[in-house]
């Protein structure tokens, strides 16, 4: 029963049902219980420092049952999304309530959406990075698959990487230079990976040209199906969504920087080059994105076998806790600049 820990994720979509039942004041239900609550309890439930250990550990590798749990996400998303664009025209939404709706289902994006995508995106199956990709697609953020599995590993924790939130840098001034930095790099990599395999702009193998299509059909079927109401609803949500995901990203290297070596190199990725968290609700709902050290130290690993290091930089607070703190830049600052090796400050 144990392993069903992870289904407390699914209560970031269960918690937008109150507020399209209860409506009002009630649709800012989900960002007050991604943002409030669940920090609340981070800061009264104890830490988990442990790891899986041998013959658990390959019984763990295993389960499917971890799998699945992922798999659970990608009709709830899009579920959730049809049902509220049905719902628009047939209710008359005051404004505050569609803010409420909007940020609600943003964040579903975000945490449910997004971030099974990225783990989903490192899997070695073709069918799930397929999958991957289709939850990127309602927050217009196709293109992360390539930059983050292409880029962002590779150049993490260094001046080169968009995805590194730099030492005394804000969260609203990386939210504009992330994502513009990332698009932009992911066609650059695109182009890259054309050219190793001897093809052009207008291959069939340009993914990055099949994300456009594919962005630009989603936005005029929302228009056709669901007016341009839906549509406009459909690309608040959707930035929320990304905006949720830059946010996770800076809190997740801020401030820390590699060394380079005498030949030009970067050192290779350790795990001091990432904050980690070992606060149990936002491991869990993140599905493990908070023992991020491990993760870059072996992306292709799956979340529930991801390990704790002693020697990772670990945060005060628990991931969702201190993605509050970062929308406050001064506490961020007091909280973090501290914490970071002076050596290390990008």
């Amino acid at each position: 029963m144990k392993d069903l820990k992870y289904l407390a994720a699914l209560s970031i979509p269960a918690s937008i049902l109150i507020g399209l039942y209860f409506k009002g004041y009630w649709s800012f239900f989900t960002p007050i219980y991604a943002f409030v609550l669940i920090p609340i309890l981070e800061l009264l439930l104890p830490h988990d420092a442990s790891n899986y250990e041998g013959a658990l550990r390959e019984a763990k590798k295993k389960n499917v049952v971890f799998d699945w749990m992922l798999y659970l996400n990608i009709p709830i998303v899009f579920g959730l999304l049809f049902y509220i664009l049905v719902q628009l025209p047939q209710n008359t939404y005051a404004f505050h309530e569609l803010v409420g709706l909007v940020l609600s289902m943003g964040i579903i994006l975000g945490t449910n959406g997004i971030n099974v995508a990225h783990e989903l995106g490192h899997r070695q199956g073709s069918k799930e990075r397929y999958w991957a990709k289709l939850l990127l697609l309602p927050s217009f953020y196709m293109h992360f698959y390539i930059e983050h599995n292409y880029g962002h590993h590779l150049y993490a924790a260094t001046r080169e990487d968009p995805a590194t939130a730099r030492y005394n840098q804000s969260v609203y001034s990386f939210w504009v230079s992330s994502v513009v930095r990332q698009y932009f790099s992911a066609w650059k990599l695109q182009a890259k990976l054309l050219k190793a395999s001897d093809r052009s702009f207008l291959s069939t193998k340009n993914d990055m040209l099949w994300y456009s299509i594919f962005q630009a059909t989603y936005l005029l079927a929302l228009f056709l199906f669901f007016g341009q109401a839906g549509l406009f609803f459909a690309m608040a949500a959707g930035v929320v969504g990304f905006l949720l995901l830059e946010t996770v990203n800076y809190i997740e290297h801020y401030g820390l920087l590699r060394k380079k070596l005498p030949s030009g190199r970067y050192e290779r990725v350790r795990e001091i080059h990432s904050w980690n968290s070992n606060h149990v609700m936002g491991r869990i709902i993140l599905y493990e994105l908070t023992r991020h050290s491990d993760h870059h130290y072996k992306s292709s690993k799956k979340y529930q076998l991801l390990d704790y290091h002693d020697t990772s930089p670990q945060m005060p607070y628990g991931y969702p806790t201190s993605m509050v703190l970062s929308f406050f830049p001064p506490l961020w600052f007091n909280t973090m600049n501290k914490r970071i090796p002076l050596e290390m400050k990008v």
